[in-house]
């Protein structure tokens, strides 16, 4: 429904409010799988860019107040590529334990859209388009997998 425009990649914001804090035992499964998924993304075909920190931590971005409320967004050249490495990886493998860590959300907790080859997207950015989904559903300013029809691994996990 929303093909890719010439000279665009799809950016994804994903976000979580985990059940622990960060240093809490019962949330080390997460924390501690989470380094090598990222260093997995950073070396997939089609990876362009992701949040992190100075240090190259995801963790340690604060979009909200609250210190559990976990941010997630990259780039990637196609979302052939993002459901590449999100259902062919390890990634799966922390995704199919999400359950432990963070409770099932109300409302959309991502979105994709499209950005200009070179854009790397700020947190209000990502946050605004997650907005923009939850109020008015998939328009071409942010949507999710269903806009996606040519990518299909995500029907048979019910991602998003």
């Amino acid at each position: 429904m929303f093909d890719q425009p010439p000279g665009h990649h799809l950016a994804q914001i994903n976000v979580a409010k985990s059940r622990f804090d960060q240093d809490d035992p019962r949330f080390a499964g997460f924390t501690g799988k989470i380094d090598a998924v990222n260093a997995v993304a950073e070396r997939a075909p089609g990876f362009i860019w992701r949040l992190k920190s100075d240090a190259g931590n995801a963790l340690d971005i604060q979009a909200t107040d609250d210190p559990r409320f976990l941010i997630n967004m990259s780039v990637w050249e196609s979302a052939e590529a993002l459901e590449d490495f999100v259902w062919k990886t390890i990634h799966v493998k922390v995704y199919d334990r999400k359950a432990e860590w963070f409770p099932t959300l109300d409302t959309p907790h991502m979105a994709f859209w499209w950005v200009p080859v070179g854009h790397e997207p700020s947190v209000s950015e990502g946050m605004s388009k997650l907005d923009s989904l939850r109020l008015h559903g998939p328009t071409s300013e942010a949507f999710g997998w269903e806009s996606l029809p040519h990518v299909a691994q995500w029907r048979a996990r019910r991602c998003g």
